[in-house]
């Protein structure tokens, strides 16, 4: 099982800053691709940007420019920078993370896990 605990979201006015966090843990033998997708009142969950374990990213066309995905893989961390941020930003923030998982090395499987969510609100 792994577990998700995201970090960081909260108020802030137009035009601010944050940072959230979300660190992996549990039994897996790696972590491939990890994300934040967000889903604001009313709408689907979308992709808001991507890392896999080598460090190529990819971003929403709403997020290039303003977020910055990382990921420390020592840690099983994923960040997300937020700068510039907007009312429509507003939205509880996933994180996502696609683990190796399995009772040994020689038999493994991909799953799928999200954490439990972060609530960022915006301010115009």
């Amino acid at each position: 099982q792994v577990q998700l605990v995201e970090s960081g979201g909260g108020l802030v006015q137009a035009g601010g800053s944050l940072r959230l966090s979300c660190a992996a843990s549990g039994s897996f033998f790696s972590i491939n691709d990890m994300g934040w997708y967000r889903q604001a009142p009313g709408k689907q969950r979308e992709l808001v940007a991507a890392v896999t374990s080598a460090g190529s990213t990819n971003y929403a066309e709403s997020a290039k420019g303003r977020f910055t995905i990382s990921r420390d893989n020592a840690k099983n961390t994923v960040y997300l920078q937020m700068n510039s941020l907007k009312p429509d930003d507003t939205a509880v923030y996933y994180c996502n993370a696609a683990a190796r998982v399995g009772p040994n090395r020689f038999v493994l499987q991909t799953l799928n896990y999200w954490g439990q969510g972060t609530q960022v609100t915006v301010s115009s």
